[in-house]
């Protein structure tokens, strides 16, 4: 078989790459579509009683919610994207389409906050009305529930498949509930004699939206850029350095989307044979990912110790 069709060849890190992702992507794909259910049910209810009622801080909450389940579309997108095999243009994978769905997450994120700033600038300049307090704190409540269930679910999820994604989108929920938190002190601000209430609740939840945008855009150009714990980078190191043979280890690491790979540069004794070699790579793979069970794939590149 020839090497460019040879998709197997074309894994980044194929000898090591030990983990079966196929259950994790199930399960992320049941968070996706749960969380988006779950969402649009509570954003619709929230969407038609601020309609209703004239409350911006229940209409800015309403909004929010129903972003999220238009950014579920794209994260579905991105999670299918990335199980494509690498290929002789993209030696290295898709599974950074994970992150860059991320990005599309933030972008509505961002959107979502301009038009709750927008909204609640416009009622409390122009004094406008709030009524149906009751219902609209009602509503509230829903919001805040729902996002705190779905929040809890997603973040379950993204944790243990280590998905920044959508550990980034149920930090975004969990948010969300304060931002409904919020929607109902507005609306009983109101009630009690206070009008700009509503629209001054509006503009916190405007800046807890900005909030999650800056955290969530910040996290995933982190991804993006290759940043990686440097105590993780420390332990791989000691992992490594601690096999026989070893003499010194240097070692770098990289996300590709849910992904963690690590390269291990082996300084070994310049008399070392092939075969014990690749004994050693084999064992230093063995150490590392015993020391660090996050750790998807490991690389290792044996040199010769410079000889004095």
């Amino acid at each position: 078989m020839h090497l460019l069709d040879d998709q197997v060849a074309w894994d980044a890190f194929p000898p090591s790459r030990r983990h079966d992702d196929s259950a994790d992507r199930r399960a992320a794909h049941r968070a996706v579509a749960v969380s988006a259910l779950g969402l649009g049910v509570t954003g619709l209810i929230e969407l038609g009683i601020a309609l209703l009622s004239g409350s911006v801080a229940l209409l800015g909450d309403a909004l929010h919610n129903l972003s999220d389940v238009s950014t579920s579309a794209v994260v579905f997108a991105g999670f299918r994207i990335s199980k494509r095999l690498a290929s002789p243009s993209h030696p290295y994978g898709y599974e950074r389409a994970e992150d860059l769905a991320g990005l599309g997450v933030a972008l509505v994120i961002w959107a979502s906050a301009l038009f709750a700033a927008v909204a609640s600038y416009h009622k409390l300049i122009e004094h406008g009305h709030t009524t149906y307090l009751g219902v609209g704190m009602v509503a509230a409540a829903i919001g805040i529930v729902g996002n705190q269930v779905v929040a809890r679910y997603k973040l379950a999820v993204g944790r243990r498949i280590q998905s920044a994604t959508l550990v980034g989108d149920a930090r975004h929920s969990w948010l969300d509930a304060l931002s409904s938190a919020r929607a109902l002190c507005g609306l009983v601000a109101v009630g009690l004699g206070w009008r700009w209430g509503d629209a001054v609740a509006g503009l916190v939840i405007t800046g807890f939206i900005v909030h999650v945008g800056w955290e969530v855009t910040r996290e995933l150009l982190q991804h993006l850029m290759d940043a990686v714990d440097p105590d993780v980078l420390v332990a791989a190191e000691q992992a490594a350095a601690g096999v026989p043979g070893v003499r010194h280890a240097h070692v770098r690491g990289r996300w590709m989307g849910r992904s963690l790979l690590v390269e291990v540069e082996g300084f070994l004794d310049p008399r070392t044979t092939v075969a014990t070699s690749e004994q050693v790579g084999r064992d230093v793979e063995d150490r590392v990912f015993a020391a660090l069970p996050q750790v998807r794939a490991v690389l290792f590149c044996p040199r010769a110790m410079p000889v004095d």
